[in-house]
């Protein structure tokens, strides 16, 4: 009996993932890694500032899936086979240990992505696989008898395969293969991204962070969607994990709106409005002839409230005891609600995420095998699945890659 031939299209991390998986399930079966570049695993390398933040410390599924705006319901299952805790120790029983910082994204305690790297490819090596680099695909079709594949690669050579799978990230390249074989892709569009705010006071405030914020969005003037966290002030806008998250949440919306949309901004989140206006009367009544400026009585960093106010028509010599109810009342909106036009996107350093890809309804997530294709699987962001920032999209990388890996790799797996 002839060896079954696997074919794994994509030099990513569900690529090199899903390759070891399935040849550790299965170890006389032949399987070929094909990467188009001459660098696998360069998103890997460059990720998390180049020291790639490999999952999250968040060990419990139900909780886990809440970090992804598209993709929780089908990660459900997926994540109670293979989950974070699951990640950690198998990296660890590849040599390499895992350190969780105190917002729960997990790195390699190296501190580089290069360990990442070296450790995938050294997997690959040792359990068998067959790795092609700088090797484009042209197409793919199902052979005479639809029971394997050809792979036309630009070279003008043809790998047949008994089992396909296609971990090419957000690829045009891939989503083209993956319709050409009948399968439905949801349009992708950016996902993490941060805000361009056309203020150029606000702009100039670039370096000024804020440890937790209240965003809301608005776009056509209906309220859509919010985030609390973290907040940074950038020479183009606003970015920082909050921003961040509500562009992951808000992607398609924002898309459909080019991009321009209203920004609600409580820069005190820890208190209700009527608790900021009883403590700015309690900071009028204390420092009456003291400079508003120079006396904020909040806890908001000094040249964030001396913009603040200004929003709310304060001069820098205004004192205390000289506004009026109408500008307090102002100033507390400000603190509370300011609204800022979203002109654009910027983009998230290196990381480009985006949503869209595979139509999930059409893919098995107990082996991540199509429901349209016999021995046809999918791993990675060529699905339709993104998660915020924190790690959670490599995580979702690992685990779909895994079942895909272990699914192809067993003599049960192809659907009759």
């Amino acid at each position: 009996m002839l060896p079954l031939q696997i074919v794994v299209i994509g030099g990513g991390a569900a690529g090199f993932f899903g390759a070891i998986a399935c040849a550790k399930v299965n170890p006389d079966a032949q399987v070929t890694l094909i990467e188009a570049s001459r660098q696998p695993l360069a998103k890997v390398l460059i990720s998390g500032g180049g020291r790639c933040n490999v999952t999250h410390a968040c060990f419990d599924p139900g909780e886990l899936v809440q970090n992804y705006p598209r993709g929780a319901k089908a990660l459900r299952g997926a994540f109670t086979r293979f989950q974070a805790q699951d990640t950690v120790a198998w990296f660890a029983k590849h040599g390499v240990y895992l350190k969780t910082e105190t917002d729960g994204r997990m790195f390699p305690v190296t501190n580089t992505s290069e360990t990442i790297v070296e450790c995938l490819i050294k997997a690959v090596a040792t359990s068998g696989v067959k790795l092609r680099i700088g090797t484009p695909v042209t197409s793919v079709k199902r052979t005479s008898k639809d029971q394997g594949f050809d792979i036309l690669l630009k070279s003008g050579e043809t790998i047949k395969c008994d089992r396909l799978l296609l971990a090419t990230g957000s690829s045009l390249a891939g989503y083209k293969i993956a319709r050409e074989l009948g399968h439905n892709i949801e349009s992708p569009v950016p996902s993490l991204f941060t805000f361009n705010i056309l203020d150029q006071k606000l702009r100039e405030l670039a370096g000024v962070s804020v440890n937790s914020v209240q965003l809301r969005l608005s776009v056509g003037g209906k309220s859509q969607l919010q985030q609390t966290g973290p907040l940074l002030i950038t020479h183009w806008g606003l970015s920082g994990p909050a921003v961040l998250k509500l562009s992951a949440w808000g992607a398609r919306v924002l898309h459909e709106s080019r991009y321009q949309a209203t920004l609600l901004i409580n820069w005190l989140p820890h208190l209700q409005q009527e608790q900021v206006r009883q403590q700015i009367l309690a900071v009028k009544d204390e420092w009456g002839k003291k400079a508003i400026a120079l006396h904020r009585g909040v806890d908001l960093p000094h040249r964030l409230w001396q913009y603040i106010i200004a929003r709310a028509g304060i001069t820098t010599e205004d004192r205390w005891a000289e506004i009026s109810n109408k500008t307090l009342n102002l100033l507390v909106q400000e603190l509370t609600q300011g609204q800022y036009l979203i002109s654009g996107k910027g983009v998230f350093k290196e990381e480009f995420v985006t949503c869209g890809g595979v139509n999930l309804q059409e893919v098995n997530f107990k082996t991540m095998e199509s429901k349209l294709v016999p021995g046809l699987y999918f791993a990675g962001e060529i699905l339709d699945i993104d998660g915020v920032t924190g790690g959670f999209n490599f995580q979702s990388a690992w685990t779909t890659a895994y079942l895909a890996g272990n699914a192809m790799g067993t003599n049960t797996a192809l659907c009759k």
